[in-house]
């Protein structure tokens, strides 16, 4: 089946379509700057020199999702003939709260539960569910699919979840933890488990989300059963410019000693902190950190050192909840391409069994395994693919429904 995957935000939409039977990406491209002016479109055919850029003003997301439609199916440079080629949407989904535990058909009651969980994640849900009424404005007869990053964090146990504030907040809020990146970690400890030779109810793992956003989560048996982000995805481990977890006073302080107001803090704590404030705003890409690193820059080394001590930690906990772990693996662009970051967490973890083979760190590209045979914990690299994840979820889900 072709799955066409949405992956909407507020300002842009990423899209993929995907044969999930042969799990080969067909297509895929971007439309930037949607509804802010000096809009540009992306637009790639696998294998092919069929693909072009071109300006393009989106006023809103219809004239987003109606332009990826036509060139995927122009005469000349598109690849189906007709839009009843591609089966279904999948669409990825930032927040369903604790309402789906997995990939979910979107009916009118599924589009509220989504539309309700939007104070959840102002910045995502509410282009996510434009999004979906695109798609369905230009393709009324095409199956749509929720896919929730939330998700696979419902299997988080109450103790994981809860937090150390009265229950009645639970109750009537709903405030938990949710963990995010969910699409990430399922796919990433699949894969693991698949390299090992293993079925994945076999295999424990923690997958090392780290790219600008960060998260860790413990998987045992394929279940999530712990993860560093929480309530929202400022929880957890630094990160390229959020704060991460810290005393919640202190933001009662930034705000009597600084001035600024609560939502003021808020943006510093997302967007002004992390690797970027640590390093007194050099730059929230830890390749620019590593590069000041090595010339020398104190400012550098305290962001990044405090970063590595914090993955560190998380890995210890998370090995604690597991009761030992067989695999770890690092995945997402920091993860999978920046062989320091590996190294320096992987050797501050050797009390726990874990040997790093310096050369397969060093060398080599896509999924492999980067530890010694001697390691009693084997730590792999791994390409995420959210696309991929969403694709094959839809194509699940709609199996169960009957609708394939």
């Amino acid at each position: 089946m072709k799955v066409l995957v949405i992956n909407c935000g507020s300002s842009s939409l990423k899209y993929r379509l995907i044969e999930t039977d042969t799990k080969t990406v067909i297509c895929k491209g971007l439309c930037e700057r949607i509804g802010i002016g000096g809009g540009h479109f992306k637009y790639e055919v696998i294998g092919s020199d069929n693909g072009y850029e071109k300006d393009v003003e989106f006023p809103d997301h219809n004239t987003a999702v109606d332009t990826l439609i036509k060139a995927i199916t122009d005469p000349d440079k598109g690849v189906v003939s007709d839009v009843s080629e591609i089966g279904a949407v999948g669409h990825r989904i930032v927040h369903g709260g604790d309402k789906f535990t997995g990939a979910t058909y979107i009916t009118p009651e599924v589009m509220s539960v989504i539309e309700e969980c939007s104070d959840l994640a102002p910045l995502h849900n509410p282009a996510n569910v434009q999004g979906i009424k695109s798609c369905r404005k230009v393709m009324p007869d095409t199956a749509m699919v929720g896919v929730f990053d939330t998700a696979f964090h419902q299997t988080l146990p109450e103790e994981a979840y809860l937090y150390g504030i009265p229950y009645e907040y639970y109750e009537k809020y709903g405030i938990r933890k949710f963990g995010f990146h969910g699409m990430s970690h399922e796919y990433v400890s699949k894969e693991t488990a698949a390299i090992m030779g293993k079925d994945v109810k076999d295999v424990k793992t923690i997958v090392c989300h780290l790219g600008n956003g960060a998260s860790i989560t413990a998987v045992d048996g394929g279940r999530s059963v712990d993860t560093s982000m929480g309530y929202t995805p400022l929880d957890g481990i630094i990160m390229g410019t959020r704060c991460g977890s810290l005393d919640p006073e202190i933001v009662h302080a930034l705000v009597e000693k600084t001035g600024k107001s609560l939502d003021e803090v808020m943006k510093l704590l997302n967007f002004e902190s992390g690797v970027y404030g640590l390093s007194d705003y050099m730059s929230s890409d830890m390749r620019d950190i590593r590069d000041a690193c090595k010339n020398g820059n104190m400012a550098a080394k305290r962001a990044f050192n405090t970063y590595i001590y914090v993955i560190v930690k998380y890995i210890g906990a998370y090995m604690a909840v597991l009761g030992g772990a067989d695999a770890i693996t690092f995945t997402a662009g920091i993860g999978e391409n920046s062989s320091s970051v590996r190294k320096q967490v992987c050797d501050r973890l050797k009390g726990l069994g874990v040997e790093l083979d310096d050369e397969a760190n060093n060398n080599g590209h896509g999924a492999r395994l980067i530890s010694t045979a001697s390691s009693k914990v084997k730590v792999y690299a791994i390409p995420t693919d959210e696309e991929m994840s969403i694709a094959l979820s839809t194509v699940e889900v709609l199996n169960k429904q009957n609708k394939v």
